[in-house]
């Protein structure tokens, strides 16, 4: 029972993760069905399911999201009757992608249609590690607790990354990293994540800090050749991205003529639960990319966990 004077829903997982970091895990009365973290929130009421098979492979599941964004329609659907039970004070969502959520237009409309009184929609649109420190700050304003406790935790937040971007600082080498965030077809991960590979101590290439992710040709990768390739799909673990690049190997045999994989320079991460959640975890994440990208400097201990060397 909630007993708090906020009521809140989250429908995205980097919200959930958020207000759990802020202190309000208990004020959580519903969230998106893809909220799993923390691990005791499995039993907050769910409100929406996925209208496409997302037990498919990569190439399956970008003709399904195609064929329903041509048509204009949410790849989420919205339990509306548990959502007006729940009457919320609260609803935390995205205008960063259709694809990841449910949108800030679609909620908007839900809201104004179906409640009485007036529930604040607060919207998460991060587009580099920067944007993602000031959503946080943004859901604690808008929660009205923003209090020193929870500047330090945002403060604690900062003090990590600095501290893994002045040790890779010392390094005088910065491998080519190309950060792959679909696999079928080939997409190149934007937003914060070309950020956090130089903060690692890589030399990102393909994507741009603050742009969109982007689909790419194999070509553009040749011509390339980086010297690490991170794989990273949104929404896959580690298990479901291994066994989509081995169908993508035996399908493009090509791949084996880069210099990553001929150096075993393949690795595979959990983008589901890291870097494809703008939340208080892009530390975790980073501190993987810089295990991955300086293992001789770092070592947090994310190996088998949070990555794998595809090549082993």
């Amino acid at each position: 029972m909630n007993n708090n004077l906020n009521k809140i829903v989250t429908l995205i997982p980097s919200a959930t993760e958020i207000v759990a970091f802020l202190g309000q895990k208990n004020s959580i009365v519903g969230c998106s069905h893809e909220c799993d973290y923390p691990n005791d929130l499995n039993n907050i009421i769910k409100l929406t399911s996925p209208k496409i098979n997302v037990e498919g492979t990569s190439g399956e599941i970008n003709k399904q999201i195609n064929t329903i964004l041509e048509n204009s329609l949410s790849v989420y659907k919205v339990n509306i009757e548990k959502l007006k039970e729940l009457d919320p004070d609260f609803i935390i969502t995205q205008a960063h992608c259709d694809v990841c959520a449910v949108s800030f237009s679609e909620v908007k409309n839900i809201v104004s249609k179906y409640f009485k009184r007036e529930t604040k929609i607060i919207s998460l649109e991060p587009n580099t590690l920067n944007d993602v420190f000031n959503d946080i700050k943004r859901v604690a304003k808008d929660l009205n607790i923003e209090n020193e406790t929870n500047n330090k935790l945002i403060n604690n937040l900062k003090i990590r990354i600095e501290k893994i971007k002045n040790l890779a600082a010392t390094k005088k080498q910065r491998p080519l990293v190309a950060c792959i965030e679909w696999i079928d077809p080939l997409m190149i991960a934007g937003n914060w994540i070309p950020e956090m590979a130089e903060i690692a101590g890589g030399t990102n290439i393909l994507g741009k800090s603050g742009d969109n992710s982007h689909w790419i040709k194999f070509e553009e990768i040749v011509d390339q050749n980086p010297e690490i390739i991170i794989f990273l799909p949104c929404g896959f673990n580690i298990k479901k991205t291994k066994e989509e690049l081995n169908n993508y190997i035996k399908k493009n045999n090509n791949i084996r003529s880069l210099k990553a994989y001929k150096n075993h320079k393949f690795f595979v991460v959990d983008g589901n639960q890291f870097f494809n959640r703008p939340g208080p975890r892009l530390v975790e994440s980073l501190e993987i990319f810089a295990e991955i990208i300086h293992p001789d400097i770092f070592n947090f201990k994310h190996e088998g966990s949070g990555w794998i060397n595809y090549n082993d």
